[in-house]
């Protein structure tokens, strides 16, 4: 590591030594050349010099560090998405689902509904898949599964990525009925995708399990709840509900 930090050191002196010299070089060279230059008047000499130094060195100077924060700010962005989203899927990260899922199940009453819906997802056959073909095609269907699940949900809803092989969808100010047409319909467009790894058609196919809610409820309990019904719906879509029962 410090090899590398002196490494680096070295390369930015020797180029502003580099630079700074050649910047002095052409100022000489161009008031040395003007110098002789006997129809040119002092005023007219020391124009020529203002103008165009600036322009032999500031624009290519400028234009190269207009590119470096273009470069870095394209960074930032790819080190944010990468921060926030699971590389795999495009869902969102584990770390990050869960707290914005946290936020928005405990958000104040007046700025909306504390109710609504948790989704858990699992891939059925995923390592028949994985032993049969290869961990890429099991890769490839854990993100045709995503892509599914996102198009199929809500726009104010949040998919993440739980797990090695599990999703999480919230769903929020969702009703039980609601829960159940998106369940339903993750399933049913799931089953639709065409996946044939290495010409071998296969369908592909979900479980979901989910937890409908009336008031604030803490992640871990949305969790629990919706992955016992996981448990039991075996290829199917397996809802609790747990209503207001505050005094």
């Amino acid at each position: 590591m410090t090899t590398s930090a002196a490494h680096a050191w070295k390369e930015v002196a020797w180029l502003t030594l580099l630079g700074t010299a050649g910047c002095l070089g052409l100022s000489l060279s161009l008031n040395y050349l003007l110098l002789f230059s006997e129809g040119l008047t002092p005023f007219a000499r020391s124009m020529i010099t203002a103008a165009i130094l600036p322009l032999a060195i500031g624009l290519p100077l400028f234009l190269v560090i207009g590119w470096k924060q273009i470069e870095l700010r394209r960074y930032r962005q790819e080190l944010n998405r990468s921060a926030t989203y699971d590389r795999l899927t495009g869902c969102l990260n584990g770390p990050v689902f869960t707290s914005l899922v946290e936020r928005r199940a405990s958000r104040p009453a007046q700025t909306g509904p504390r109710s609504g819906a948790f989704l858990v997802i699992h891939p059925e056959h995923l390592r028949s898949l994985n032993l049969r073909f290869g961990l890429e095609w099991g890769d490839e269907a854990l993100r045709l599964i995503a892509s599914t699940i996102q198009s199929s949900v809500r726009k104010e809803d949040l998919v993440g990525r739980i797990g090695t092989s599990m999703f999480g969808v919230f769903l929020p100010g969702a009703t039980e009925q609601d829960a159940k047409e998106i369940g339903e319909r993750i399933r049913a467009r799931v089953a639709e995708v065409y996946f044939a790894p290495k010409g071998a058609e296969a369908v592909l196919a979900i479980s979901v399990g989910g937890v409908v809610f009336e008031h604030e409820l803490a992640f871990e309990d949305m969790f629990r709840s919706a992955e016992e019904r996981l448990s039991q719906s075996r290829d199917g879509l397996e809802l609790s509900h747990i209503g207001d029962d505050r005094s």
